[in-house]
């Protein structure tokens, strides 16, 4: 089965929790796994994927620019009906921690929703999420660098597993949809 990461990044926050994502979508036998930033990304590619998974940095509690420039190219998908079916997740990171996580994944959802996808999210019995998890998706928090000088804040490594725990579980989802 085919996936297809879609991210939006500006300082590597968000771009290395989508490589985090792409590592466990391919850790599911039979998945083929496509990312790229969305700059890259072909919204015509989607018809062809079993399963979508996009993400961004939180921008005031939404969407990132760049990559909802990218979903309002999805009108001619969604009139013809091309995602219905199809698997959907998100993932985002935000710099404070309530920078809008929950706010941003919802409004990644809403055009999965829109386009008849099958939402997959993270369950509380996923031992990743138990503690640290959304189950909307994946969301972290990468605080603010205290200079421009200073390295990244990225994504930790308990960070990093959420994002596996979200790609395997999309592909084996989409793998079973696939198998029918």
């Amino acid at each position: 089965m085919k996936v297809y990461v879609v991210y939006d990044s500006e300082n590597g926050h968000t771009e290395a929790l989508a490589h985090a994502v792409a590592e466990g979508a391919r850790e599911v036998e039979g998945a083929e796994v496509r990312i790229d930033h969305v700059r890259d990304a072909n919204v015509r590619l989607l018809e062809q994927m079993d399963a979508i998974i996009w993400g961004c940095p939180g921008h005031f509690g939404t969407i990132s620019a760049g990559l909802k420039q990218w979903i309002d190219k999805l009108g001619y998908l969604w009139a013809r009906g091309k995602l219905v079916g199809k698997v959907g997740a998100a993932f985002c990171t935000t710099a404070t921690e309530h920078g809008g996580i929950e706010m941003t994944l919802l409004n990644l959802l809403t055009p999965m929703l829109h386009n008849g996808m099958i939402i997959v999210g993270l369950p509380g019995t996923v031992k990743e999420n138990v503690l640290y998890g959304s189950y909307y998706g994946v969301g972290v928090t990468c605080p603010v660098e205290p200079s421009p000088d200073a390295p990244p804040n990225l994504p930790t490594e308990r960070d990093l597993a959420l994002g596996r725990a979200l790609g395997r579980r999309v592909a084996e989802v989409a793998g079973k949809l696939a198998a029918r």
